[in-house]
């Protein structure tokens, strides 16, 4: 059985005189100012966890989130990526499509190392790890610079073993 499950987030971006860096996808974007969150608002990895989400029905950003946050300290999206990892044991995931819609930064020179990134915390190849960006034309906040918005998709098998008979 295949399953397709959609995930969204979006973040303003923190004050200009702000040290927080910008973190998408895992990776660490220079010269660019942070996204306002709890934790370090990695906005491309909480699509991911929600779409993830979607799959398992069990939501990880939100109440997990905040545990593993405000309680122990933990900011890393990476980790609420891999308790949303936990909760789908019973699919592989074969494809992950990520949609970027921000007037700034320029990704196009981040693109490969987003996927790989990506690709390595879901344990794909990059070749299944699909990235796009648009400025939206100005007719978001996001296209006006004030956020990033993110969309994905995942696609994934349940495991065969797992599978119930229908017949």
């Amino acid at each position: 059985m295949y399953i397709s499950s959609i995930g969204q987030d979006s973040h303003r971006f923190e004050s200009q005189d702000s040290s927080k860096p910008l973190i998408l996808g895992g990776v660490i974007i220079p010269q660019c100012v942070g996204l306002k969150g709890n934790s370090d608002a990695d906005v491309v990895l909480h699509a991911i966890t929600n779409a993830i989400s979607g799959l398992s029905g069990i939501n990880i950003l939100g109440k997990v989130s905040d545990d593993i946050c405000l309680k122990h300290g933990i900011t890393d999206s990476r980790v609420y990526l891999a308790e949303a990892l936990k909760t789908v044991s019973d699919y592989r995931i074969l494809h992950v499509s990520v949609t970027v819609e921000a007037l700034r930064p320029h990704l196009a020179d981040y693109i490969p190392a987003i996927r790989e990134s990506i690709a390595q915390l879901l344990s794909l190849e990059t070749a299944h790890v699909g990235l796009t960006a648009t400025t939206g034309e100005s007719l978001t906040g996001f296209g006006r610079g004030e956020g990033i918005g993110v969309f994905a998709i995942i696609s994934a098998q349940k495991n065969v073993s797992n599978c119930k008979s229908i017949l």
